[in-house]
């Protein structure tokens, strides 16, 4: 087939097409203002249907209907923090980047601090890269997410890892992963010996003290509850141990020091007079599993 028949017999489809995608656009323009005017004619007082219409106005690109919907939504009690977020979106619609801004720095000022549905939200997302937004993105993330963020949680990150485990002689005694969850907040410790005994520990920055806290349990019944920071030796924590079995509680105090070849040194030792003296409980040498 020549080119110029292909030609003239392609021009027709695509007036069909474009007919049809404006049929479609008005028809979804008119359906958009007959549920608005049935609200209105029904005086609904529900907010939810009013926030319904809007957002089949925002998305029908009626962004007037949109706004005034909104507005009679508000009006009828719904929540602020939705309203703000829906009065971004209409402004994000609306290529108005500077008002979806000022409606979301309101949201935030009322206590909203769930960055992900902003940042998982594609509408509102877009304004990423404007240097407002993202500024306002970064103070509530530090609000939503603090540990993350904040001197002192970090204190531990030396530890945190997959380890092989050895003792002073080379002989490797178990296998321990150091996680941090909680976006930070914590460090969970997972240890497994050869013969398969377990055990495992959070621990975790206690703002309240500015104490660093580990609790440990382990399926032998050892029970270790103990508190310190970061010395220029190491993390080191004092307290207790405890022995379900047995019912005995001594002073316990562990020290965890970085060495320059990178591995990381674990030193236990409890106290069986009351403190006045103290002996080893465990070492081990902890080098980064391959």
């Amino acid at each position: 087939m020549k080119l110029h028949n292909y030609l003239r017999l392609l021009t027709p489809v695509a007036v069909v097409l474009s007919l049809l995608l404006t049929v479609t656009a008005e028809s979804a323009s008119g359906d958009v203002a007959s549920q608005y005017a049935a609200l209105v004619q029904n005086g609904s007082e529900s907010p939810q249907e009013w926030l319904a219409v809007t957002t089949a106005a925002r998305n029908a690109g009626e962004l007037q209907i949109a706004a005034r919907a909104l507005d009679t939504a508000a009006k009828y009690a719904l929540a602020p923090v939705r309203v703000g977020l829906e009065r971004a979106r209409i402004n994000v619609a609306g290529g108005h980047s500077a008002e979806a801004i000022a409606a979301l720095q309101e949201v935030a000022e009322l206590g909203f601090t769930s960055v992900d549905v902003l940042t998982g939200d594609p509408v509102i997302n877009s304004l990423a890269g404007q240097s407002d937004y993202d500024s306002l993105i970064a103070a509530m993330s530090l609000q939503a997410y603090p540990c993350a963020q904040t001197d002192g949680f970090g204190d531990f990150d030396f530890w945190v890892g997959s380890w092989d485990v050895h003792v002073a002689n080379g002989t490797l005694v178990g296998h321990n992963i150091i996680e941090r969850q909680e976006r930070g907040c914590v460090l969970i410790e997972r240890w497994e010996n050869l013969s398969g005994g377990t055990g495992m520990s959070i621990n975790y920055l206690d703002k309240a003290s500015d104490e660093w806290v580990q609790i440990w349990n382990a399926e032998g019944g050892s029970q270790i509850n103990i508190r310190g920071g970061l010395t220029a030796e190491g993390m080191r924590l004092e307290g207790q141990l405890h022995t379900i079995g047995n019912g005995n509680t001594v002073p316990f105090r562990a020290l965890w020091t970085p060495l320059p070849d990178g591995r990381v040194r674990q030193f236990f030792e409890q106290s069986l007079d009351g403190g006045e003296t103290w002996v080893q409980w465990f070492e081990g040498f902890y080098s980064r599993s391959e």
